[in-house]
């Protein structure tokens, strides 16, 4: 099978290559000798890649610190199930699916993953394989935030921090149709496209005072750094910041702190693609590449704004 490898963490981006590599091996995988409970090995149709991916340290060492190089990066994936193991419950051969990979295995810029059961959500047939892989991780990410960590219901207030980008958005359009009122940030060339997606009210961060939106229940936090810093205060007595970019440095006086690393839930997914289906949740897919051609792509200078997709078959 075609796969993108990474080997050398101080090269980056720059590092990346595409080789030929054994696919899994269905047969055994099937067998108890040597299969992972609960393993299926899916047939990618559609890839997402994270921009700070060969940051991780999962990118590079397994769960117990071991070297893992070379090793295929990527987590979202929407495909087609060709096998399973002894243990992996729920679906079935020939099945769509969609959702994340563990990070510390091999990721999903492959035309085979294997992947645990648990991690995927069957894939409705009216939504495409594109859409699902850029919508996996981003819309987990921003539904854990609002609802799990952040506890938003309707009637509150949140601020959305980056509100037109990949995940930003996504957080906009779930936290608007709860019933909140939003405030989104960003750059004054993306206030138009913040506000179709659905915020209330929109601050440019170059020339707008951030302190001008007050207090506000909820902040969710894709930058970190000064303007993380500054939302702290923001926060109303009992609200929360809720941040994917690190811990914060400055904490609500009278709030709550949380950082968090997304985590694949099959339930979760499953109402993303249901909002997904109705319209009630848009994709915000900034670019489509090949994998022949994503490389190239990650490494381009050119700015993509919303997610980019490797369409990897079809």
């Amino acid at each position: 099978m075609k796969a993108i490898v990474v080997s050398d963490r101080a090269a980056g981006r720059a590092g990346m290559r595409l080789v030929d590599r054994p696919d899994p091996d269905a047969e055994r995988l099937a067998g108890l000798e040597g299969a992972n409970y609960g393993d299926v090995v899916v047939e990618v149709r559609a890839s997402g890649f994270t921009g700070n991916e060969l940051e991780w340290p999962s990118t590079w060492v397994d769960r117990l610190g071991r070297d893992r190089t070379p090793s295929v990066p990527g987590h979202e994936v929407a495909g087609v199930v060709t096998a399973l193991s002894y243990g992996a419950a729920g679906l079935s051969v020939g099945q769509r699916v969609f959702g994340l990979t563990d990070w510390t295995r091999d990721g999903t810029l492959a035309e085979y993953v294997v992947v645990e059961a648990r991690n995927l959500a069957p894939l409705p047939g009216d939504v495409d394989f594109v859409t699902a892989a850029g919508v996996a991780m981003t819309g987990l990410t921003a539904w854990q935030g609002l609802f799990e960590h952040g506890r938003l219901t309707a009637g509150q207030s949140v601020l959305v921090h980056g509100a037109a980008g990949a995940v930003g958005s996504m957080a906009v359009q779930l936290a608007r149709e709860c019933g909140a009122h939003v405030i989104g940030t960003g750059r004054a060339a993306h206030r138009q496209e913040a506000h179709d997606f659905g915020v209330h009210e929109f601050v440019d961060l170059g020339s707008e005072a951030l302190e001008d939106v007050g207090g506000v229940d909820l902040v969710f936090d894709v930058f970190g750094g000064e303007i993380g810093d500054r939302s702290a205060g923001l926060v109303r007595p009992g609200g929360t910041l809720v941040s994917i970019a690190g811990s914060p440095q400055v904490r609500p006086t009278d709030g709550r702190t949380v950082d968090f690393v997304v985590v694949s839930e099959r339930a979760q997914l499953n109402e993303i693609a249901r909002r997904i289906q109705s319209g009630r949740l848009r994709a915000n897919i900034g670019r489509t590449v090949s994998l022949q051609d994503a490389v190239a792509a990650f490494n381009s200078t050119e700015p993509v704004r919303g997610k980019m997709v490797v369409r990897v078959r079809g």
